[in-house]
């Protein structure tokens, strides 16, 4: 697996290279400020399900279009957000500008295309299909933005688009390029949404039971941000005083003297045991998918992939 990541690494590098060495510093700043690299790690790992050979360089090239699709995102996220650090870097909007962020963000969506259209056209139609997908999570979520009525069935739709499906389509892509039988690619197909919904369920418990330092910002940031995830809405579902009290405090942007006093309230209730609880379920289900991929190491590390998010949790 290092040889595939150094194989993604250079092929990450290479895509974003361009005439103009101005865009092609932007456009690769994230690439080099590093990263897990989760979404080909998982492209690789589908295509060698079954078996243990080198990956072809189009398995290679699957896995890093879901990456720079990825990466695009985050250069819009961070425009949004008005984000100045990513990475331990300046964002690009913080650096070079919310007009070249957004321009170079488009960028690395186009690059991303461009690729999977060189795989065939299901891969490019999936990748187009996933960009929608993201968008429509993204905006789910924007919609519900300060509303404490939100519900976790919102909460499931919007990740499941925003974060799940580029998973997912990480997945689906090594199976097709690798030439997997039908019923693999659906299972591995499947694995990747539960994955990917374990995935940003952990992230955003850590938001609420990691540190500052931890985190690189300030605990809590979602719920500042009017962003409501699952051990919040849990919190408030539960009732009680904590519940009302979130309730009646959110609702609108917090100071951060607030922020602090209602991430204690979250924090000492049962919010947090019941999203990881739900997580839990959907570790379940991708251990489950990979009973129906032919038996290999990486069928192995797929199914201990899903589980090993939840060690992360600390609280």
């Amino acid at each position: 697996m290092q040889d595939d990541r150094q194989r993604v690494e250079s092929a990450l590098l290479e895509a974003v290279r361009t005439p103009d060495a101005y865009l092609t510093e932007i456009a690769s700043h994230l690439i080099t400020a590093g990263g897990k690299r989760l979404r080909p790690v998982m492209s690789i790992a589908a295509a060698q399900v079954g078996g243990s050979a080198r990956v072809s360089e189009q398995v290679v090239q699957g896995g890093i279009s879901c990456e720079l699709v990825h990466l695009g995102s985050l250069y819009h996220d961070d425009v949004m957000d008005e984000s100045t650090l990513r990475r331990g870097v300046e964002t690009v909007n913080a650096k070079w500008g919310n007009l070249q962020a957004i321009l170079a963000g488009d960028f690395l969506l186009a690059r991303a295309s461009e690729i999977a259209a060189s795989l065939g056209t299901e891969v490019a139609g999936l990748l187009a299909r996933t960009i929608g997908r993201l968008c429509e999570g993204q905006i789910e979520e924007l919609q519900h933005t300060y509303d404490t009525n939100r519900t976790v069935e919102s909460y499931l739709a919007s990740i499941d688009g925003k974060t799940a499906s580029l998973f997912s389509a990480a997945a689906r892509i090594g199976g097709i390029v690798a030439g997997h039988d039908r019923d693999v690619i659906e299972a591995l197909t499947s694995y990747g949404t539960s994955y990917g919904i374990v995935f940003q369920i952990v992230d955003d418990i850590l938001d609420i039971v990691s540190t500052d330092d931890e985190l690189g910002k300030p605990a809590g940031h979602d719920m500042e941000e009017g962003v409501y995830t699952l051990p919040v809405l849990l919190t408030m579902q539960a009732g009680g005083a904590a519940a009302e009290k979130l309730r009646t405090t959110l609702g609108e942007p917090l100071s951060a003297q607030t922020r602090t006093e209602l991430l204690q309230l979250v924090r000492s209730g049962d919010g947090v045991e019941r999203a990881v609880n739900v997580a839990k379920e959907y570790v379940a289900m991708a251990e489950a998918t990979c009973a129906l991929m032919p038996a290999s190491s990486a069928t192995t590390a797929l199914r201990d992939a899903a589980g090993a998010l939840l060690t992360t949790i600390s609280n």
